[in-house]
């Protein structure tokens, strides 16, 4: 799972990107928010932002977050504590507001429960139940065993039911920036669809793939 972290106080973004490193995520660490605003078209699955930061403050990021996609998982960290602060991050969409200091288990639980833990189940259709948080598949005859990049690319569609990911996003998230193609990614559709209901992955010509269930 890849994770955007914007904080100012270095020591404190060295903390934080080692503590999720060391849970399996992967962190993608900035400390002003221009830089963080080239990166909004690249696909993550949780945002942690401070508010106060050069150039570019994370209640306008947030803004804009929520203008590209409504359901993504937004933590503020903020030492503010000004409760109009708070307020607007709430109004504006974030999901969690923390207040510095905090312990590091809180932060972790708060993105284990965000990001990993939103749908306990998926149902793919015909039997076929997908459990996120375990990356575990089932079938009408018991487990089904997947590879890890059939795991990267099932788990990326079930984050938003409805949202097309492009081939850059799927490359950018299964083969973790690596360079593939569209060969590539056909390849492990073909793989995939042979193990869950084939309509169950949609392809949308000239853009991408999307989850396709109820």
């Amino acid at each position: 799972m890849k994770i955007l972290v914007l904080e100012d106080n270095t020591k404190l973004l060295n903390f934080i990107v080692t503590s999720l490193e060391k849970e399996g995520f992967t962190v993608e660490a900035f400390t002003d928010g221009s830089s963080v605003m080239e990166k909004l078209d690249e696909y993550y699955q949780c945002f942690i932002l401070d508010i106060n930061v050069p150039k570019v403050d994370g209640i306008s990021i947030l803004e804009k977050i929520r203008i590209k996609n409504p359901s993504i998982p937004v933590i503020i960290i903020s030492s503010n504590h000004e409760l109009d602060k708070i307020q607007s991050s709430y109004e504006i969409g974030c999901d969690e507001y923390l207040k510095k200091p905090f312990l590091m288990y809180e932060l972790i639980h708060k993105v284990n429960k965000l990001c990993l833990t939103k749908k306990s189940k998926i149902n793919l259709g015909e039997g076929f139940l997908y459990f996120p948080k375990d990356r575990y598949l089932t079938g009408p005859d018991g487990e089904i065993k997947l590879a890890r990049k059939e795991i990267l690319f099932l788990e990326l569609l079930c984050k938003n039911r409805h949202q097309i990911f492009t081939f850059d996003e799927i490359e950018d998230y299964v083969w973790d920036g690596e360079f593939t193609n569209l060969t590539n990614i056909r390849g492990l559709v073909k793989r995939l669809r042979k193990k869950i209901p084939e309509d169950s992955i949609k392809i949308v010509k000239g853009i991408g793939y999307k989850i396709n269930i109820e």
